[in-house]
């Protein structure tokens, strides 16, 4: 007897070696930790290091004005750290004060305060390595003594920018060489999302209506997008990305405006005076995080004392209490795999990297973690363009839908996904798990048609026997509200199609089940020229066709009610206020009609970056 093709088979040797080596080459650092940017700057490091070497370079950055106080209290608890038998270089960048028209007495004033600092700086004893002092000739300002204080010399040197009113914790660099030998030169922990530490206590979530934070005693080191100003070493290579990014935006007229951010209101009130906008900006569009330090009683390795300056208009005073040496077990980055910390984005939303689903055993955790209310939507990314596919996850974020998976076959853009916190079907090795090697080996060029049919069966099976309702639908429509297919289920039918819409429904019922069986069995006696030669090869036509034969009953959606579909023409605006539930359009229609036509009914949401031109948060 003829059966669908068992659920888990043993691929042969030979083609799990390829699966193998194809996924290392994504997968080289930790076991859900994906390197897939193509920037020449932001390569994989040397895989045969496993602890800071001879190159390894640790630069502190002191950013100082007018705040000679300030300066000396943050110079001094520098030099009352630890820093072993390590070489560390103390960099002091002495901005100018702004030329002005003032009298000739305020003027000697300034003068005398800057060289007083200078002074100071001069006769400051520092043992640990070379002191260099850079005195401006012309006020540079916050933002730009930032980005122009460090341009890494190599991938092994990083740095620690400090702002004068800063003060360090004595054991904070024992603390700081544990996590870059376990997080960046460690290859099991390494991740090319990683681009600093920050030292500071967090305390800010700069997401409007984002969640508080909150984080047990237990977690002493977590993952945030947000960077942290007070205490924050910087990797060479995300930093180098930046400058590059900035210097393009900068150029162009591009403004660091990201919709739903604190932040960008900050830098409409204070312009190019602060410099955190940009970065917050270009973090966003890569999808990189920080790593943080989370200790009880308000406690951190390093402290602003909040003077008065660019960002206070008065002193405020300390905003945490150092941590001294007795504090904590300066062992404890060494025993937290990268894979086991928490990562959070800008509304302290918990993210979730690298799931990539290969086998029908790892779908099923991952569909109780996405589902909502038993149902989920299966979103299949086939053939359509990556920045259509970026905007329908955008609108996903907008309307608050979590409840998600992705269907692709193996690339660059696929893996990219799952590294921001998708949760990504890979085809191949998916299908491999189930025994589908003669297909995926087949010299066919309409094999990814069979498979992407193989592939979504299977996923609606698993979905069906784990109790959970799916909607299966292509990346040709755009949700204008949220759960807009809630009316389309009736408790009468298991099974719905809009043929139009390429739209799939199947209720997770011991019903559905039963039928979905048959199917299975059905597809797999089915010849594959005789599913190419069906007037239309889409799954939804395939799967009605099929079902019809066995006399199932389907429910089908009024298509031209429910959607409003895109025409090349021309976009009829007025469809939306008639109460339609999605965009739809043709496969023939080219990206850049298709990003036209949603701009005109204010429905593209990606910016100049091809990400989203806005954060937005949902209380949790």
């Amino acid at each position: 007897m003829v059966g669908p093709p068992k659920k888990h088979f043993i691929p042969l040797l030979l083609l799990l070696s390829l699966f193998a080596l194809v996924f290392l080459s994504h997968f080289p650092f930790y076991e859900h930790s994906i390197s897939t940017s193509s920037d020449q700057f932001f390569t994989p490091i040397d895989k045969a290091q496993k602890q800071p070497n001879s190159r390894f370079t640790f630069l502190i950055k002191v950013l100082t004005f007018n705040r000679l106080d300030s300066l000396t209290r943050c110079l001094r608890s520098l030099a009352t750290v630890d820093y072993g038998n390590d070489t560390v270089h103390l960099h002091i960048y002495v901005d100018h004060f702004l030329q002005s028209n003032d009298s000739l007495d305020v003027l000697d004033q300034r003068l005398d305060l800057a060289h007083g600092i200078l002074e100071f700086v001069d006769g400051f004893k520092w043992d640990f390595g070379n002191k260099v002092v850079h005195y401006r000739t012309t006020n540079l300002g916050l933002q730009g003594q930032w980005l122009e204080s460090w341009w890494p010399g190599s991938d092994d040197e990083f740095a620690f920018v400090v702002e004068d009113d800063l003060e360090v914790s004595p054991v904070f660099y024992q603390f700081v060489r544990a996590l870059i030998s376990n997080y960046y030169y460690n290859v099991s922990n390494f991740s090319p999302s990683v681009y600093g530490v920050s030292l500071q206590r967090p305390r800010f979530v700069p997401g409007k209506h984002g969640n508080k934070i909150k984080l047990d005693n237990g977690t002493q080191l977590f993952l945030y997008q947000l960077v942290g100003t007070w205490g924050q070493i910087l990797f060479p290579r995300p930093w180098k990305e930046f400058r590059l990014w900035y210097d393009i935006h900068k150029a162009k007229g591009i403004k660091p405006f990201l919709d739903g951010m604190v932040t960008t209101g900050w830098y409409k009130r204070m312009g190019e005076r602060i410099w955190t906008p940009w970065f917050i900006k270009f973090i966003h569009s890569r999808g990189y995080f920080n790593i943080y330090t989370n200790f009880e009683h308000e406690r951190a390795l390093s402290v602003s004392h909040r003077d008065a300056g660019v960002n206070y208009g008065k002193n405020v005073g300390p905003d945490s209490q150092l941590i001294d040496s007795s504090y904590f077990d300066l062992s404890c980055p060494e025993k937290q795999p990268l894979s086991n910390l928490k990562w959070y984005d800008f509304c302290f939303r918990e993210v979730h990297p690298g799931r990539v689903i290969r086998s029908l055993d790892e779908l099923g955790s991952v569909l109780v973690s996405v589902q909502s209310q038993k149902a989920v939507f299966l979103v299949n990314l086939f053939g359509a363009p990556e920045e259509v596919i970026k905007n329908l996850l955008c609108r996903f974020e907008k309307l608050d839908i979590e409840n998600y998976i992705l269907l692709g076959f193996q690339s660059d853009f696929v893996f990219d996904l799952a590294r921001r916190g998708h949760p990504v079907i890979e085809a191949e090795q998916f299908l491999s798990s189930i025994g589908a090697q003669k297909l995926l080996k087949s010299q066919n060029p309409s094999t990814k048609l069979m498979l992407s049919i193989l592939l979504k069966a299977y996923v609606i099976d698993k979905c069906i026997e784990d109790g959970y309702d799916s909607w299966t639908l292509d990346s040709n429509m755009i949700l204008v509200k949220n759960n807009p297919f809630h009316k389309l289920v009736h408790y009468r039918n298991d099974f719905s199609v809009g043929k139009s819409l390429d739209l799939f429904f199947a209720r997770g019922s011991s019903s559905a089940k039963k039928v979905w069986n048959g199917f299975l069995k059905k597809l797999a006696l089915t010849n594959d020229q005789v599913l190419l030669q069906m007037k239309s090869r889409s799954f939804v036509y395939i799967v009605d066709k099929l079902l019809n034969e066995n006399g199932v009953e389907i429910r089908r959606i009024d298509d031209t009610t429910f959607g409003m579909k895109i025409e090349p023409k021309s976009v009829n605006k007025s469809s939306l206020e008639d109460g339609k539930k999605i965009i739809y359009w043709s496969s023939e229609i080219g990206s850049d009609l298709i990003r036209k036509r949603l701009e005109e009914l204010g429905m593209w949401d990606l910016d100049a970056d091809s990400s989203c031109a806005a954060v937005v948060c949902h209380h949790q």
